[in-house]
């Protein structure tokens, strides 16, 4: 397995369809929710082949400028490239375009995690906000 370095990167194309738009005015565009939510899951596919079984990763930080709008049908390539490594913290650069123009950019950073150590810590907030409930 490769090492994790800056350069990393990957590539997800999307095809706008009804689900993924807002409604302005007579137009149907892309959401910038969708929007974010495609910008982590390139982020995501790019450390694919660089984590071991039993570790993924979260996101924890989101800045994108969301600059033009995308229409229903268009499609959209985003970009993600990984420009830092600080141990379990990876930064990206996001880079999202219709085929017209950029419509997007910004970055990204995700920590990686041990998904048994992850998954015990969801367990505790379980039960934390089971008993909150009860109160």
């Amino acid at each position: 397995m490769a090492e994790l370095a800056p350069g990393a990167e990957a590539t997800i194309d999307l095809r706008v369809e009804a689900q993924n738009c807002t409604v302005r005015g007579e137009h149907r565009i892309f959401s910038t929710p969708e929007l974010v939510l495609l910008l982590e899951l390139t982020a995501i596919k790019a450390l694919e082949p660089y984590l071991p079984r039993g570790r993924s990763s979260v996101g924890t930080r989101i800045d994108v400028a969301h600059s033009s709008p995308t229409l229903l049908g268009q499609t959209v390539r985003c970009t993600a490239t990984v420009t830092e490594v600080d141990r379990r913290r990876v930064v990206f650069s996001i880079t999202a375009r219709d085929e017209i123009d950029t419509i997007a950019t910004g970055t990204h950073e995700r920590f990686i995690v041990d998904l048994d150590k992850f998954g015990a810590r969801l367990a505790d907030k379980a039960v934390a906000a089971q008993a909150a409930k009860q109160v």
